[in-house]
């Protein structure tokens, strides 16, 4: 299954709407139903709107009723690894989860939500 993410991932990316930054990436979560969501980065002009990949992918499975993860893989050009907004967004929807960064050439580096944002801030931390 891990290749068919890699490949909605790297597939997404080819879709970002990346005029500003001409940085394109895509990304792709598993669900415990087994159903694949893609999202690329979509800039605006105003750069408070963009969004990216990693919170695009994981909005449309909310939104189409998934709430269970089991796996993100992120593709950009260079193999980077999420922003700061999407790292704590992961966390809070996905908690502990295996996350894959490829690059262009298809060179992987796994990692996973904790190892990007340890002690990260969520729901426990509002008293909750």
């Amino acid at each position: 299954m891990r290749s068919k993410l890699i490949e909605a991932a790297t597939n997404a990316r080819k879709n970002a709407y990346a005029i500003y930054s001409n940085f394109h990436v895509g990304a792709a979560v598993e669900t415990s139903s087994g159903k694949i969501f893609q999202g690329c980065n979509v800039e605006n002009a105003s750069y408070g709107l963009t969004i990216c990949a990693e919170r695009t992918a994981l909005v449309s499975a909310i939104a189409a009723g998934e709430n269970t993860f089991t796996h993100l893989v992120v593709a950009t050009e260079n193999g980077v690894s999420p922003c700061g907004a999407c790292r704590q967004v992961i966390w809070e929807l996905c908690g502990e989860i295996p996350i894959t960064l490829v690059d262009e050439t298809g060179v992987r580096t796994e990692t996973s939500s904790s190892e990007l944002l340890p002690q990260a801030f969520g729901q426990q931390d509002l008293g909750s």
